[in-house]
């Protein structure tokens, strides 16, 4: 007798199905024999040569091996990244990192599901020079899914070197548009309208529908409120924010209509937590951070998770039942939530957070350097390996960066000149009087802490290291203003904290006065009189409504802000740095913390409320 042997999956036991099939193959060989047996006698007696005795001649038939049923449950993973402000020399080993997962997931018939939290291009030269066209093409070989538009995406403005409109033809935001036609993946934006007509504004898409793992996923894009005042105005000066909280949920349940299982954001707003050991443990975080107000304010089942960005800060927790992953800027870590869902139901049954992932393990070194130095590791059961596709795209881009990132300004930094965004530092300090060396009939100048993008390091300064510390294409503005107006812009921004204003040629002193923050100004050691005008240089993005600084004087008096045209802050800056060659720059004479130019009674923000 015929033997039948099955192999199923690693000794597993054949599955109903199977074993029928085989019992229909046995049959078939039985029916076989017997007709063999019936017509052997006929053949003889007719003179023909009677078959062989009834022997099976047929080899053991083994039944072929058929790809496995797919699981009940499959895992999504939901990859994060956020603020990568054109560091594409991280991608390498980002992508070494994706490619491990990507395995894991192969193997357990899931996916990887890769979303960007937006800020993707300004910031290097290797980015810049190319309006983040670099990035985008280091994106479509990592395989991104989908992203979401980020204030710093409007800051190239119309296409070419100005990053504002001048002509009547100029588009205002054509660098952007020029990116969503370039990329295979689409951009999201879900909450940016059109101010005048209330409709979307046509910026990519609001949300897309993909299929990974036989899942119908739904991803939504949104973009900070804050928005309108954190880039150049005019390149926004006809939109307007819709909330993030109603964007979302009105999009989602369309995408739920449409047959979506599960819904994510990804939201260009972000939180800050401390700790990662917990992802139910809020207390390191910050509950007033504009993407746990969103999250809070959603209903129930509304999303299933969210990719957050904007404050270069992580978070890896559950905010009213939702899992937020954020991971810091610059490219040096990524977020991660895994989804379990049920195949049958479409429900999520499981949720894991994982603490951002930093892509170097070596303690200060960078993902931007060799791998060597940075020593990933292993991911996911391999060791991380940079991909060599993402290096070959982006390798012209950073080679015609660097031609310019290594020339020599001239002076050298005794010790790195740190950035600080909230309070006074020898970097804001720095560039103000550097402001006011290449525009010397300007009384005073200032700058705000959100400029400030990377420190310089200590040693020969060099243009690529002020590039990235103020990357900017900022113009030269003027304001013709009173002492008093210049004093109470200084004491609203003591008093609301954020983004401190760095000031040169004057000194501001703040003391609480019957309950009420009073600002004094002085000028060579003397005082400046309340309405002693004076001439005080900022950015454009400044006077024309970023941090809403000079907002009051533009309603007072229009006349009073004059914009330059040409050059940029940042290249009038690098001329008077290579004017001062030679020279041993230090820290101490920019900021001596026993003496700041800008004292106040205690840390910002500053109350006066109980003095």
């Amino acid at each position: 007798m015929n033997s039948v042997r099955y192999r199923g999956d690693r000794g597993a036991r054949a599955t109903p199905r199977r074993a029928e099939a085989c019992r229909g193959r046995a049959t078939l060989r039985a029916m076989r024999r017997s007709l063999v047996l019936v017509l052997a006698p006929l053949l003889a007696s007719c003179g023909g040569n009677a078959p062989p005795p009834a022997r099976s001649t047929e080899p053991t038939v083994v039944a072929q091996e058929t790809a496995p049923a797919a699981p009940r449950n499959a895992t999504i993973s939901i990859v994060g990244t956020n603020d990568l402000h054109g560091h594409i020399r991280a991608l390498p080993i980002f992508a070494g990192y994706l490619a491990n997962l990507r395995a894991a997931r192969a193997r357990d018939q899931g996916a990887v599901l890769l979303l960007d939290g937006g800020d993707m291009f300004q910031g290097t030269l290797e980015s810049n020079l190319e309006e983040g066209a670099s990035v985008v093409r280091a994106y479509e070989v990592l395989g991104y899914d989908a992203v979401t538009i980020g204030n710093h995406e409007f800051d190239y403005g119309p296409i070419g070197p100005r990053a504002t409109p001048r002509d009547a033809g100029d588009d205002p935001r054509g660098a952007l548009r020029a990116r969503i036609e370039q990329a295979r993946f689409p951009f999201l934006s879900a909450n940016l309208m059109q101010r005048e007509s209330g409709a979307r504004a046509e910026l990519g898409v609001p949300s897309v529908l993909l299929e990974r793992a036989g899942i119908s996923i739904g991803v939504i894009g949104v973009t900070t409120e804050q928005t309108l005042t954190t880039t150049i105005s005019t390149n926004v000066a006809d939109l307007a924010m819709r909330g993030l909280a109603d964007a979302i949920t009105e999009e989602a349940r369309a995408l739920r209509a449409r047959g979506a299982a599960m819904v994510v954001v990804t939201a260009h707003a972000g939180g800050k937590c401390e700790r990662f050991d917990d992802p139910d443990d809020l207390s390191s975080c910050d509950p007033e951070e504009e993407i746990f107000e969103v999250a809070r304010a959603l209903p129930p089942g509304t999303v299933d998770a969210i990719v957050g960005g904007h404050t270069h800060q992580a978070v890896a927790h559950r905010v009213n039942g939702i899992p937020i992953i954020e991971a810091y800027s610059y490219g040096v870590a990524f977020g991660r939530v895994d989804l379990v869902i049920e195949r049958a139901s479409g429900r999520v049954i499981d949720v894991r957070v994982l603490p951002p992932q930093r892509l170097c393990r070596a303690e200060g070194a960078s993902a931007e350097g060799d791998l060597a130095a940075c020593a990933p590791g292993d991911y996911e059961g391999a060791a991380v390996v940079a991909d060599a596709r993402v290096a070959d795209v982006i390798a012209p881009s950073l080679a015609q960066a660097d031609t310019q990132r290594h020339d020599e300004l001239g002076p050298t930094l005794s010790e790195a000149f740190v950035k600080q965004y909230g309070s006074e530092s020898a970097l804001g300090n720095l560039f103000v009087d550097l402001m006011l060396r290449a525009r010397p009939d300007a009384d005073a100048a200032i700058i705000n802490g959100g400029g400030l993008r990377a420190d310089l390091p200590a040693g020969p300064l060099r243009y690529g290291a002020l590039y990235e510390a103020f990357p900017f294409d900022n113009r030269f503005a003027m304001v013709r203003m009173r002492a008093s107006e210049l004093a109470a812009m200084i004491a609203q921004n003591l008093a609301r904290g954020g983004g401190h204003l760095s000031l040169g040629g004057v000194r501001a002193e703040a003391r609480c006065v019957r309950g009420e923050l009073v600002v004094s100004l002085t000028r060579d050691g003397r005082r400046v009189r309340d309405t002693e005008v004076l001439d005080v240089l900022a950015s454009d993005f400044l006077v024309s409504g970023g941090d809403g600084a000079f907002a009051a004087i533009r309603e007072r008096d229009p006349s009073a802000l004059t914009i330059e045209d040409d050059p940029p802050i940042r290249e009038a800056m690098a001329d008077a740095l290579r004017a001062m060659r030679g020279q041993t720059l230090a820290s101490r004479a920019f900021f001596d913390p026993d003496a700041p130019r800008v004292r106040a009674p205690s840390a910002r923000p500053v109350s006066c409320a109980s003095r």
